[in-house]
């Protein structure tokens, strides 16, 4: 049977990022920082070679997906771009500071929109959105190519990757919360033709 490998990254740091604001589509572009983030993430997968990559629609993520086929010296394979791996759109709260909003709307309220499977941003998506989104896309043009023993790079943003992961490893919602994906750092998963993940681990 074949095995598949699916590396997940998320983007580097964005200007949004670095000035502590909601994002979600707005098209940003990656700080200085972000920028080396990326070329981190190619080193670390100099040892792969990849079949084909997806990103979504936005910039940041397809700026990082260019930055690591350069160093990794795969510019040349196939490269899916669509809006459905986009960040979770955060609706009236794009363009806010987050500190801010917090300290006037409550912190409770305002953890519950960034951290939560279903609370849902006034105007946007909660998670449990992003999973509805995410995953058909998933299942349709990404998971059949693993699931052929394919090896295949994912460069995403924070939350569509947190929609990803949570169903990948069936995560508990009271759980999700505490799901954090980190900038830059590539997720490796093992992935059997049945679907079954066989392992799963951050390349450090």
């Amino acid at each position: 049977m074949s095995t598949g490998t699916l590396i997940l990254v998320r983007h580097g740091q964005s200007l949004w990022n670095l000035e502590n604001r909601f994002t979600g589509w707005t098209d940003v572009p990656l700080t200085e920082q972000g920028l080396a983030e990326a070329y981190k993430a190619g080193e670390k997968l100099k040892g792969f070679r990849f079949n084909r990559a997806f990103t979504s629609a936005l910039s940041r993520a397809q700026e990082t997906l260019r930055i690591i086929l350069d160093v990794i010296e795969q510019a040349d394979i196939p490269v899916e771009r669509d809006p459905a791996l986009n960040e979770r759109h955060y609706g009236d709260l794009q363009g806010l500071n987050k500190a801010e909003t917090a300290e006037r709307l409550g912190q409770e309220v305002v953890y519950a929109w960034r951290r939560s499977f279903d609370a849902r941003p006034p105007g946007g998506e909660s998670l449990r959105d992003t999973v509805e989104r995410v995953m058909p896309y998933y299942r349709m043009r990404i998971e059949p190519y693993v699931l052929a023993g394919e090896t295949v790079l994912v460069v995403a943003h924070a939350n569509s990757l947190r929609a990803l992961v949570t169903v990948l490893e069936e995560i508990p919602a009271e759980d999700v919360p505490a799901l954090n994906i980190p900038t830059g750092v590539p997720r490796r998963y093992l992935i059997e033709g049945t679907g079954k993940i066989l392992e799963a681990d951050y390349l450090v």
